[in-house]
């Protein structure tokens, strides 16, 4: 059996399909808004809309957030993959992070849940832990394995929630409905077999 899926010009890897994950932010504290090496990765049509909310979301963001920000910019050129990602707070946490209970979560969406902004948050982050990356001449959309959300793996298993139906909202608002469903049917064939 092949471990790749190809839709259109994307290419699925099947554990996107097979592996179980539902996030458990009671346990991993939003470690992924924390840990890391490098900002959230940003599409190029998402650096105008950043700047464009900024003024709706600093009243969320902490106060060395917003300096940081105001130094840095709404977004940094990654210097390994010389991509757009979100800028971290002293080399750790990305800045539109914000800590509620002891738990990391988006400063954005946040706003957007309280109506302030139509945007939600950056897509790759919202697509976590389904990562997407451009080549060429098609789409590779695969799953990201990271120790820190070992608990959303036993959640996910727990509950028997494939990544991408954990990821349904986030894979439409990227892909849409249609590549969506594709997904359904073709998680369905490779059970049966």
């Amino acid at each position: 059996m092949s471990s790749m899926l190809q839709i259109d010009d994307k290419i699925i890897g099947l554990p996107v399909l097979e592996e179980k994950f539902v996030c458990d932010l009671d346990k991993c504290k939003g470690a992924c808004c924390v840990l890391g090496d490098a900002g959230a990765p940003l599409l190029d049509e998402e650096l105008p809309v950043l700047r464009e909310i900024l003024p709706s979301i600093r009243p969320y963001l902490r106060k060395e957030s917003a300096a940081e920000i105001d130094i840095a910019g709404t977004h940094v050129i990654d210097e390994n993959d010389n991509e757009p990602v979100t800028p971290l707070l002293n080399g750790k946490e990305c800045v539109y992070a914000i800590f509620e209970n002891g738990i990391a979560r988006c400063a954005i969406e946040k706003a957007w849940m309280d109506g302030k902004i139509s945007y939600r948050k950056p897509i790759s982050c919202h697509l976590y832990p389904v990562r997407i990356k451009e080549y060429g001449n098609f789409t590779a959309v695969n799953y990201d394995r990271w120790p820190v959300c070992k608990p959303a793996v036993s959640n996910g298993r727990k509950l028997d929630v494939p990544v991408f139906e954990f990821c349904r909202e986030s894979v439409i608002r990227r892909f849409g409905e249609k590549f969506y469903k594709e997904l359904e049917i073709a998680s369905k064939s490779f059970a049966a077999e």
